[in-house]
């Protein structure tokens, strides 16, 4: 049976750079065909290719869908054809409302005027087909990145194409949102539609997966049948070494006995926009050197609960928040002054400014460090920047480059780097693995385990409960703003998603100490030396 879509030698040149060298791939009728390896190895090189974003002429080697030769001179040629792409970073119209951008450029019509009740009509048709609890009424800016994400996965299944790529479709989905999703595409797929997947959730390749090709390095490594390899060999060909294990155990510090570095106690939180209580009656503490996991289901209040310790979100209407004995300020410089730093969940989005430097990106969170009587001293702020662009790892041609034009992984190295260059004592992660390859997930854990060897604590946000029950040292699972369940290590996968979905609230920890009885002799300034602090990096 000829493939509905076939690639042959195809290069992608760019300047300075070769991202693509005689890369060959095809899709049959009803296949699931994965698409893996690490950032910048050319999977979105490949996908803007096939979805007509690179024009034909803009590189060599041929491509041919349905049996005819594709010359497409951009997305429209390409979605004529039959293709549907759902890009990992979102492309919404944020002031428009879900119906709005579901059916962006495709309006039903009548009598030449947009007819709004048939679009809610068949919005809501899609979004009861696909078992996604939205309104359609709803305004995307009200939307957190998982919802978005769902918003962007139904746009493009109600187009009906034959073919739909999907770049990282469930890197902000919960788990039982990425069942649903692979349920869906298991329907398509005896429907006869093909898909192209691509991943780094390689638990999901194997899931859903026919077939599974690498690239790396821009070139085509591997193919094979999902069901004739396995996990360590894809792991293998993507990186090109061996990766024995993927959470290793920190060594750490003595934990300070009675010293905590962050205490809340009592916290409910309001949403701004609708007044509705968000967060409730949260209480917990994380110790120098611990690592706190957070858990559960889109919505529960998980980014919600980082983004107020930060001071960027909500409206206190109960309880307190400090770092040692001090009371947490409720802006974000202040925030940061006081050692609380966040790494936010969409990167793109709050953490970065994309048509800005590397070096620019690095200095945003740390320019009291770089300045002096108010002016910023260049000659340190290279100096800072240079040593945490190195430290990291970030691939890219130097502090000048763009940071829009980096691959996933190295913007998210980049957003790490400013938090942690402010030498904070508290680091809040919200999904720092969301969207990257196996490989620059090894790295962040190695980063995470060195800096709670040395003393710092960090809250770690995650959709993924094997990187929860691997890296945390406790567990907290969050349902509907509360507190649901508090698990040691140990704790099962299916303990986590019981208390995640309302399951009877567990304790497996003593409870924590009030404000109130903080103990007098610690100051809160339990910092680290930048002489230790950097060579761990």
């Amino acid at each position: 049976m000829s493939p509905v879509l076939s690639a042959r030698n195809l290069t992608k040149r760019f300047p300075g750079v070769v991202a693509l060298k005689d890369v060959s791939f095809d899709l049959h009728e009803g296949e699931i065909h994965a698409l893996c390896g690490e950032n910048g190895a050319g999977k979105s090189t490949l996908i803007k290719l096939l979805s007509g974003l690179h024009a034909h002429g803009s590189y060599d080697g041929e491509l041919e869908v349905g049996g005819k030769f594709a010359r497409f001179r951009g997305i429209a040629d390409a979605e004529h054809a039959g293709l549907a792409v759902i890009y990992q970073e979102l492309a919404l119209v944020e002031e428009m409302t879900v119906a709005e951008n579901i059916f962006l450029g495709r309006e039903p019509r009548r009598f030449g005027l947009v007819n709004w009740e048939k679009m809610h009509r068949e919005t809501q048709a899609l979004l009861r087909k696909f078992q996604i609890n939205l309104s359609p009424d709803t305004p995307v800016s009200r939307l957190g990145v998982g919802e978005k994400q769902l918003v962007e996965i139904v746009k493009a299944l109600g187009k009906n194409s034959r073919i739909l790529i999907l770049d990282e479709p469930t890197a902000a989905l919960a788990e039982h949102e990425t069942q649903i999703l692979l349920n869906i595409l298991r329907d398509l797929r005896g429907r006869g539609i093909a898909c192209i997947y691509i991943s780094h959730r390689l638990d999901e390749v194997f899931a859903i997966a026919d077939r599974i090709t690498i690239l790396r390095d821009g070139e085509t490594v591997f193919t094979a049948k999902a069901a004739n390899t396995s996990k360590p060999e894809l792991i293998r060909h993507m990186v090109g070494r061996e990766i024995t294990e993927l959470f290793p155990r920190a060594l750490k510090l003595d934990p300070l006995a009675d010293h905590q570095a962050l205490y809340v106690e009592n916290l409910s939180v309001a949403d701004p926009h609708t007044g509705s209580l968000r967060l409730k009656n949260i209480t917990f503490t994380i110790a120098p050197g611990e690592v706190l996991g957070i858990g559960g289901l889109m919505g529960a209040g998980r980014t919600e609960l980082l983004m107020h310790l930060y001071g960027a979100w909500g409206e206190r209407v109960g309880g307190r928040v400090a770092i040692g004995r001090r009371l947490l300020p409720d802006s974000p410089p202040a925030t940061l002054r006081s050692g609380l730093a966040l790494v936010s969940e969409d990167r793109r989005r709050q953490g970065l400014v994309l048509d800005q430097s590397v070096g620019f990106n690095l200095s945003l969170s740390p320019l009291a460090r770089m300045s002096r009587c108010g002016l910023i001293q260049p000659a340190r702020e290279h100096s800072l920047n240079d040593a945490f662009f190195r430290r990291l790892g970030v691939r890219a041609t130097g502090l000048e480059a763009t940071a829009g034009k980096l691959s996933g992984g190295n913007q998210q190295k980049i957003v790490l780097g400013k938090a942690l260059m402010t030498e904070p004592k508290v680091i809040l992660l919200d999904e720092p693995t969301r969207g990257i390859d196996v490989g620059a997930k090894a790295e962040i854990y190695e980063l995470i385990n060195n800096l709670t060897a040395v003393g710092k604590a960090v809250v770690l946000v995650s959709s993924e409960l094997p990187e929860l029950i691997g890296m945390s040292d406790r567990i907290l699972m969050l349902h509907e703003g509360r507190i649901a369940g508090e698990f040691e290590r140990g704790a099962t996968q299916e303990q986590l998603l019981a208390a995640a979905m309302g399951g009877e609230s567990v304790s497996a920890s003593p409870a924590p100490p009030t404000l109130l009885t903080m103990p007098c002799t610690y100051d809160g300034s339990y910092a680290i030396p930048s002489s230790i602090f950097l060579p761990i990096l």
